[in-house]
């Protein structure tokens, strides 16, 4: 049984399709207007907030601009209604993507503002909040119902909210560095990170006309968007162009090597039959469009290529290249059973989380195999529950202990939550994007929630969200917050209870952490390699087999040895 209606959800990303116009004559005289420096846009008021959607911040990158650089939007003196959201970057229908079921074009590099009505022409005080999608950098976009930023600016008008679109798949992270030709597309691996700098440079430009301060920028993301907030403050050209970072449930995990990237390149051409930069350069967008669909399973995230991203990215914290910044972190409780929805139901994932494992493990030297061996021994549960908290540690929580970690010990001023608050969909539970719905206070968009988000739960979360980007510390009067360190790792338990613990899952994360140097990142490739054994599979009696054991390990024997 599909956990997603895409039918609906169809429906209503027509309901919101539209195309900005641009405007003559007294077409905007009662609409609230702001002038930058590509152009004066026409947004619209609902609610005492004023929206301007579809703001372009960089010249298209069509034609021979594909897979280069970003190039900042020109000066601009025409007239723009901005009441509609630009295009999704071109992606497969996705129905857990709600984005990808929008009107999809190249021509994708928009921005969209949210502010309190009536004070664009204060002193630009209020501090600014741009969120960056999630979407495995394969997906998404801004017009996500998930991602309106009414409901937040509503409540939280001291802010001005941003949501960003950037390049993703195919057209925001390929690398090209093996083609010929490829010299003149160095940057190709990271094309989404740069487009989100051209993004903030837009906004440090502008931002003061809707009523926000260029020198209090906060970037706050999801999932892809956690794992981009994350990789900013490593990036040279985006130094200065903000302040303090929020990731939820993304790291710097989430990133390939030059040669793992290699694996889509390399699909890529055969797929199209090039040979050359020059050959990629002549397709035609309908046809990469079926290409990229083709290739998901093989989609990479950004390239630790050593030109845009360093080489080694726990390294770079590590030797404090991301100091000057404050960051809150956090990961959720049942993170990987959002894959539920991807995989098409309960039973699939039943039958595929442990023999991933498996794989994983396979794939560890032998003496580091007795870790992750102890460590599913420790869990209590069936297998399906073990590997869910196998994935969950690995790709996502230790990865951001670690993170912080290094962040912290570079005296960065460091925050880390852990989210338990549940989905009301079955066997959802805590998982990844659970959360998204109270920090955006969008609580009737039910679609990882599966009912109306807890309003109490939310309104705390925006508060601390808020706090944090105003000043840099998310405690509330009811709820303080200590500082993340390696000595006390104090984590805040956000859901049904809420309150400060000292280095939750101790145990878990002990084991794990060894096993982060295989740079584990939790790819679709491997997930589709899972799916087709699976699919080869004599029946489900047969995968219980494979399935059933676990090595009888000593764990107290190695965490006695560690930690």
């Amino acid at each position: 049984m599909a956990v997603y209606d895409i039918e609906k959800f169809r429906k209503r990303m027509q309901d919101l399709t539209g195309h900005n116009r641009t405007l003559t004559g007294k077409a905007c005289s009662d609409a609230p207007a702001v002038k930058c420096h590509n152009g004066t846009f026409v947004g619209t008021e609902t609610d005492g907030v004023r929206s301007y959607k579809g703001i372009p911040y960089a010249v298209p990158p069509v034609g021979e601009r594909r897979w280069k650089a970003p190039e900042p939007a020109p000066e601009d003196s025409g007239v723009y209604e901005a009441r509609y959201f630009g295009k999704s970057c071109i992606q497969t229908e996705a129905a857990s993507e709600r984005a990808s079921l929008y009107m999809q074009g190249e021509d994708c590099l928009t921005l969209n503002i949210w502010t309190s009505a009536g004070e664009e022409e204060s002193s630009g005080g209020k501090p600014v909040m741009v969120f960056i999608h999630g979407g495995s950098y394969g997906w998404g976009g801004t017009a996500d119902p998930l991602y309106d930023g009414h409901n937040l600016v509503r409540r939280r008008r001291n802010v001005v909210l941003v949501t960003i679109n950037y390049r993703i798949g195919l057209f925001g992270f390929i690398d090209f560095s093996k083609v010929r030709g490829g010299e003149a597309y160095r940057e190709s691996g990271n094309l989404g990170l740069l487009d989100q700098i051209c993004a903030l440079s837009w906004i440090r430009r502008n931002i003061r006309g809707f009523g926000g301060d260029p020198g209090n920028v906060t970037l706050f993301g999801e999932s892809a968007g956690a794992s981009s907030v994350s990789l900013l403050p490593l990036i040279d050209s985006a130094k200065g162009l903000f302040r303090r970072v929020i990731a939820e449930s993304g790291s710097i995990a989430f990133t390939y090597s030059r040669e793992e990237a290699q694996t889509l390149t390399e699909k890529l051409l055969e797929e199209t039959g090039a040979s050359c930069m020059e050959e990629l350069a002549a397709l035609d967008e309908d046809r990469i469009r079926a290409v990229n669909g083709k290739l998901n399973d093989h989609a990479v995230f950004p390239v630790r290529d050593g030109i845009v991203l360093p080489e080694d990215l726990y390294e770079a914290y590590r030797a404090g290249r991301g100091s000057g910044v404050d960051m809150l972190i956090g990961t959720n409780a049942d993170e990987t059973r959002y894959w539920i929805g991807e995989m098409g139901g309960w039973v699939n994932y039943w039958c595929a989380a442990p023999v991933f494992v498996r794989s994983i493990i396979h794939g560890f030297r032998e003496e580091d195999r007795p870790l992750a061996e102890a460590f599913l021994t420790l869990q209590k549960g069936s297998a399906v529950h073990r590997a869910t908290e196998f994935f969950n540690e690995l790709i996502f929580r230790v990865p951001s202990i670690a993170q912080a970690s290094f962040h912290a010990g570079n005296g960065g001023n460091t925050y880390m939550y852990y989210w338990t608050k549940k989905s009301a969909i079955p066997h959802f539970g805590a998982c990844h994007a659970v959360e998204l719905a109270y920090v955006f206070g969008n609580l009737e968009e039910t679609i990882y929630t599966g009912k109306k988000a807890d309003k109490k739960l939310s309104d705390t979360v925006q508060d601390m969200w808020v706090r944090f980007a105003a000043a840099g510390n998310p405690g509330t009067e009811e709820y303080p917050w200590e500082k993340y360190e390696a000595s006390g790792r104090m984590t805040m338990l956000l859901g049904d209870d809420i309150r400060m613990v000292s280095d939750p899952f101790k145990e878990n994360r002990v084991l794990i952490e060894p096993l982060l140097v295989y740079r584990y990142n939790g790819n679709y490739d491997q997930t589709g390699m899972v799916v087709k054994y699976l699919k080869k599979a004599a029946g489900q009696t047969a995968l219980r087999l494979v399935l059933a054991g676990t090595a009888a390990v000593s764990v107290n024997r190695l965490l006695s040895r560690r930690k």
